[in-house]
Parts: structure tokens; sequence; C-alpha cells
């Protein structure tokens, strides 16, 4: 039996900046109070490119133009379904529906593996997978 939860994540990025939502200071959740991607759980019957463009819309009120398998990362909890789009929208016109903040990360930024917010008082930690996932991305420039 596969007990692994699989999620559809996305990559955003606007002027070699990447988009991060600030998960929120919760127990019981993955990474709480730590920088991750956007995204979430893929509902049963449903197709990751599906997912990700609906857990988009939930969190961000954000449908990308055109979303790009980048890869697939798996551990032995979860199943992380990743794709890429561009931003084209500046954050002002997104809506946080999910999480404690979001923000634009630099490069430098995701491999300090930390970023400060003005919501949470301070500097909170990238969760390690979606690190990792950023700097294989960002190996690849994909999105130059």
């Amino acid at each position: 039996m596969n007990d692994q939860i699989h999620v559809a994540i996305a990559v955003l990025y606007r002027q070699n900046q990447f988009l991060m939502q600030l998960r929120d200071n919760i127990p019981g959740i993955l990474y709480p109070g730590h920088w991750g991607l956007f995204g979430g759980h893929i509902e049963s019957g449903e197709v990751p490119e599906v997912a990700v463009i609906r857990e988009l819309q939930e969190e961000i009120n954000y449908t990308p133009p055109a979303i790009l398998n980048f890869s697939c990362y798996y551990d032995e909890k979860v199943v992380r379904h990743v794709y890429h789009a561009p931003l084209t929208v500046e954050l002002d016109h997104l809506v946080l529906n999910e999480g404690w903040d979001m923000a634009l990360l630099t490069p430098q930024q995701v491999l300090q593996g930390e970023c400060y917010s003005a919501k949470a008082g301070g500097y909170k930690p990238l969760g390690a997978p979606h690190q990792k996932i950023l700097l294989d991305f960002i190996k690849l420039e994909p999105y130059s």
C-alpha cells in the first residue's frame, strides 16, 4: 500500500525572483512557519497539472498563462509534482488566501535558506525540499 501524499506545486518566477508562501505556523502541518512553494494535495482522480492550477487559484487567486512540467521529487512521505510558470502580475494583484505571508525571493535568498517576513516579525527558513527544488530550478535556468 502506498501511503505517500501526492502534491502538485509551482515554481512561479518574475524578474529572476521566485514567489514563495510562508506556511502557517500551525502544529501538525508539514514545515510550519517555513517558506515553501504554492500548491497542495492532488484530489482523488485529479491529474497533477489540473491540481496545481486549482491550488494556485485557491491560494493566491492566480491562473498562469501556461504551466510546464519541471520534475518530480520523492521522499518517504510526499511525492511532489513540480511545475513552473511565469508570474505575470504584480504581488499586490495576488490575494493570499492560504498561508501567513508571501514574497518574491532572490536566488541569493534561496541559497541562504531564509527570508524576512514583516508579518512573522523575523527571518523564517525555507523548507528543505522547497529549497532543493528551487536550487535545481535555478541551475537549469529554464525561466531565462
